[in-house]
């Protein structure tokens, strides 16, 4: 499936998944509203919420021997399960931390302090738990840190820029894999396989957190040895970071407790509940994916069900850009500019920056609230932005992330305010 403009849900489907998500067309008070700020956290499964709840009323420790504890165990081993079948990892650990960004820093400590090398290579683009942690640990080891500069044209980074910074002498490197300002997707595979034409054994550490919502990710093409996602930007619950670990890394010196097996990583009481909600998570994407193929394999239905998700999101994105007969996209509306609007929509997640002439951003994502419309500013006094922006070139930005739960109509009624301001 290669669809230039993607390929929209039929309408009956459409409206079932909206069904299963809270919150899509109103607010918690009741107030009818856009949501179009999905890439600071998606919106929540009905299913996610209701499997937390139960589990997480539970007060049995699942390290005990009773049905209830077994019943606990039951369900961390499946979350588990199903973390992995996200990455489609076979072998190494999967460990469950408070955030995303607390593993990402646990993971590059790991590495910088036990992996040989002089340098270490990342990103402008990264988010700052990966970009802060690199830099703090290759200050803190004296190593020096080498960063890929952005690509305007595409909103991304190029694989040659960032496959020139590696040599015999990289300790690790630290990439994302979609941009969260423009959306553009990083060939992690290409970087993977160039990178380690220059150094076999180099250590790579991917942050998916903002893609792993909008596209397949598959560990056995891009035999990485750190991959981290966040259930919250993934139709789940806040208060977990996921992350896979390839077998070298697992057994890296890490924080935890002594009796413990080699390759655990997780600390303290487990928290079922949340093991449940990568379940759910993983239980509605291979239900849409069941929509489309007779498939049993659960894997297969969850690539169809993510592969669906991301034609219908480009779907979407294409008329955001170019409207319809009826409403002008972005691309054809006086006073509007769309930033890093790279033409290949296959490349790019689905994120828009945007400005409005004679208006900041801020006062913009201002002017879209009081006509029901939830954006984002990306700001250069803002700690996740000013790094990114300012290698774009960009004083700043609307950031505009809708999700695979809205339709057609949702885009235009956006387009239509859009006109408006």
């Amino acid at each position: 499936m290669n669809m230039s403009t993607g390929l929209p849900f039929p309408a009956a489907l459409q409206q079932e998944i909206k069904g299963r998500f809270h919150f899509v067309d109103e607010d918690h008070a009741g107030r009818r509203r856009l949501f179009f700020d999905n890439a600071g956290g998606s919106f929540r499964l009905k299913a996610a919420i209701e499997r937390h709840a139960l589990v997480d009323a539970l007060p049995d420790c699942s390290e005990r021997m009773h049905d209830v504890a077994r019943h606990l165990q039951e369900i961390e081993a499946q979350g588990a399960a199903d973390a992995r079948l996200i990455f489609n990892a076979q072998g190494g650990s999967v460990f469950a931390s408070h955030t995303a960004s607390g593993a990402m820093f646990d993971v590059i400590h790991a590495v910088a302090e036990n992996v040989p090398g002089t340098n270490v290579v990342t990103s402008v683009l990264e988010h700052p738990s990966s970009f802060d942690a690199v830099s703090y640990y290759a200050e803190k080891t004296g190593k020096t840190l080498r960063v890929a500069p952005s690509n305007p044209e595409t909103g991304g980074i190029d694989v040659d820029a960032i496959v020139k910074l590696v040599d015999k002498d990289t300790c690790f490197l630290s990439v994302m894999y979609a941009s969260n300002i423009s959306g553009a997707k990083i060939d992690i595979e290409a970087v993977a396989r160039r990178a380690r034409e220059v150094k076999s054994d180099l250590y790579i550490i991917v942050d998916a957190v903002q893609h792993a919502p909008h596209g397949v990710i598959d560990v056995s093409k891009t035999p990485v040895d750190a991959m981290n996602i966040a259930p919250y930007k993934f139709f789940g619950c806040r208060g977990s970071g996921m992350t896979w670990l390839s077998e070298r890394m697992a057994r890296l010196p890490h924080h935890k407790l002594a009796a413990k097996a080699e390759t655990v990583w997780d600390l303290g009481s487990a928290a079922p509940a949340q093991f449940a909600v990568v379940t759910a998570m993983v239980d509605y994407v291979c239900w849409l994916g069941a929509q489309f193929t007779a498939s049993a394999d659960r894997r297969g239905c969850f690539v169809e069900g993510v592969q669906r998700i991301e034609l219908h999101e480009r779907a979407l994105l294409a008329r955001m850009l170019d409207g319809s007969a009826n409403v002008p996209g972005l691309r054809q509306l006086a006073g509007v500019t769309v930033h890093l609007d790279y033409a290949d929509l296959s490349k790019r997640d689905l994120i828009v920056a945007m400005s409005i002439d004679r208006m900041t951003a801020a006062q913009a994502v201002r002017e879209y609230e009081r006509r029901g419309v939830i954006v984002y500013e990306r700001v250069q006094d803002s700690l996740y932005s000013k790094r990114m922006l300012e290698s774009f070139g960009l004083a700043g930005a609307i950031r505009v992330s809708p999700l695979h739960c809205h339709s057609f109509d949702d885009i235009d009624q956006f387009l239509r305010i859009t006109a408006q301001l």
